[in-house]
């Protein structure tokens, strides 16, 4: 069974929609590629699934083993390159509790760094990734 139904919408748009669940979420040409910016651009969405996995495979293993994951969030940053066009850099900052000890921040780390989707960007991609533990509130997040 397909995944998705993506439908090009006019003005360098689409619409993509969730076929088990019927979400939908749109996209846009990004400014610097004759679009409007009014949405997340294919390259945004590929960035931000990095995060997405990341956090997603963090909270799978933390369930796993009972482990409380709460109120963590990402910062990305996607860095294009002209020749030929295409992201060159994604640089994803992660924010976690500073609860955990020692022996979970590396657990947590090593899951982030070997999430399916960075596995599956190519090579010549330099993904970036660094680690903040810090108290997080829920009013924190975004």
């Amino acid at each position: 069974m397909s995944t998705a139904i993506v439908t090009y919408i006019g003005g360098l748009r689409t619409q993509n929609k969730h076929l088990k669940s019927g979400a939908t979420y749109t996209t846009d040409a990004p400014l610097d590629n004759h679009g409007l910016g009014q949405a997340f651009s294919p390259t945004d969405t590929m960035a931000t699934a990095l995060a997405n996995c990341m956090l997603t495979t963090m909270a799978i293993k933390c369930a796993s083993k009972g482990i409380a994951f709460e109120n963590a969030w990402a910062e990305v940053t996607k860095i294009m390159q002209d020749t030929p066009r295409r992201i060159g850099q994604i640089i994803v900052v992660l924010h976690l509790s500073s609860a955990y000890d020692q022996k979970t921040r590396v657990l947590l780390e090593r899951i982030a760094q070997h999430c399916p989707v960075g596995l599956s960007i190519h090579p010549e991609v330099l993904i970036e990734t660094s680690f903040v533990y810090q108290e997080i509130a829920s009013h924190d997040l975004l």
